[in-house]
């Protein structure tokens, strides 16, 4: 048998999550950061993306749950508000270690809850890896005008994307079956592809039914693993189940 080719010295590869933590309000009513952080912790990703977060909440404290799961885990953080009123801020973050720049973060069209998307760049040796992080709706038609917006020249149709490595995930609130995820899925390729076999659904996390939460990528990047995280603590922590992908760019 022939020896595999040599990997070019540039080669890395990372753990991706994506985790919609609820608030930090566990399936037993519990409101526990540290217990959403210690369910991260254990699968060691690189990148992480959370969804609704509270930031300045009374409803939990008062407490910025971003920035108390990023010390916890010892990364950076960027986030995005969503939901801004007044000192209060309800939203989506990204995380890592890595050198990293915040590239945009803003709303996408919603009726009635408000929802966005936020897109850092991540310096994975000479490599940038262009990653978003995003929520979408719970109407059908709000999605599917948030995932044209998405694939627009303001985000993943932005000439910075141009052959360069992309990662998408979040909670997209959409089964594979339906046409948000279908026209997301045309633009790049869900990583549970590359996987034989069927994964756990992510929602609702103590009896899981549904597939809501991806993780997409571009051609320029190699799906090694993917796996639902749906541990007892996990299943515990939010309502949805984190998803968990090992890449090779």
């Amino acid at each position: 048998m022939q020896s595999p080719p040599a990997r070019s010295p540039a080669f890395r590869r990372l753990k991706l999550l994506t985790y919609n933590v609820h608030s930090c309000i566990g399936t037993d009513r519990r409101l526990a950061p540290e217990r959403v952080a210690e369910v991260i912790a254990a699968a060691q990703p690189d990148i992480i993306g959370l969804q609704e977060l509270d930031v300045g909440r009374r409803r939990t404290g008062g407490i910025d749950q971003a920035h108390t799961i990023a010390e916890i885990l010892k990364m950076k953080h960027h986030f995005h508000a969503a939901l801004d009123v007044e000192e209060e801020r309800y939203g989506d973050a990204i995380l890592t270690a890595l050198p990293a720049e915040l590239v945009k973060a803003g709303p996408l069209p919603s009726v009635g809850e408000q929802r966005g998307a936020i897109w850092i760049e991540v310096e994975v040796g000479e490599t940038r890896l262009q990653v978003i992080n995003t929520h979408l709706g719970l109407r059908r038609i709000d999605r599917m005008r948030q995932a044209e917006i998405l694939l627009g020249p303001e985000w993943l149709g932005s000439d910075r994307m141009s052959d360069q490595p992309v990662v998408m995930l979040g909670d997209f609130n959409s089964i594979p079956s339906s046409p948000p995820y279908k026209r997301l899925a045309g633009a790049l390729t869900d990583v549970r592809t590359h996987m034989a076999g069927q994964l756990r659904p992510t929602f609702p996390s103590r009896f899981p039914l549904l597939r809501l939460d991806h993780i997409f990528a571009s051609k320029e990047v190699s799906v090694t693993g993917v796996e639902v995280i749906a541990n007892p603590l996990a299943r515990l922590a939010s309502d949805h189940l984190p998803l968990l992908a090992t890449i090779e760019i």
